[in-house]
């Protein structure tokens, strides 16, 4: 019997060993366009004092939906929870818990997208390693306030984030 989930993942894509990188990643299996859909994450929504007091792992695969609150898996199995950062990444934020291709991925390559398009507070900061030539070395709840990541990922921010973006702008 297959495990219950309460997130999407495109059949397209699958969730694989990936030692060395949060454990596991996200790659295609099938080629996938520009615009699709990827994954949509289901949990349950935390204020920053709860996800605080949670285990480490559920904070790592938690993402941020709005100023102080944070979507956490129900489940430990969560394919979809497996997507992993890139400072050159193919996917990004279409709405609070989507995402979506930023351009065609091709089957065997991994699916990423750049924490800086969801992360608006320094719950979750590490050391990249994601090996991108323009990798920024550490990620931080900052890094959606760099102008070159707010142009360079325009139109795939979290909705609370483009708010934040557009406030700076006025």
């Amino acid at each position: 019997m297959k495990a219950k989930t309460t997130s999407y993942l495109s059949p397209k894509l699958e969730a694989l060993p990936r030692p060395g990188k949060g454990g596991f990643g996200v790659y295609a299996r099938e080629p996938v366009q520009k615009g699709e859909i990827l994954a949509v994450w289901g949990g349950r929504v935390v204020d920053a004092a709860e996800l605080a007091q949670l285990p480490s792992v559920t904070q790592r695969h938690s993402i941020q939906v709005e100023d102080g609150f944070y979507l956490i898996p129900i489940s430990p199995a969560e394919p979809a929870d497996y997507v992993n950062h890139s400072c050159d990444p193919n996917a990004g934020m279409a709405g609070q818990i989507s995402l979506a291709a930023r351009r065609d991925i091709q089957p065997g390559e991994e699916v990423n997208y750049d924490y800086a398009m969801s992360d608006g507070s320094d719950y979750d900061e590490f050391e990249c390693s994601c090996g991108a030539a323009d990798c920024r070395g550490r990620i931080t709840g900052e890094d959606w306030r760099n102008p070159a990541l707010q142009e360079r990922y325009a139109g795939y921010f979290s909705p609370y984030l483009q708010r934040r973006i557009d406030r700076l702008r006025e």
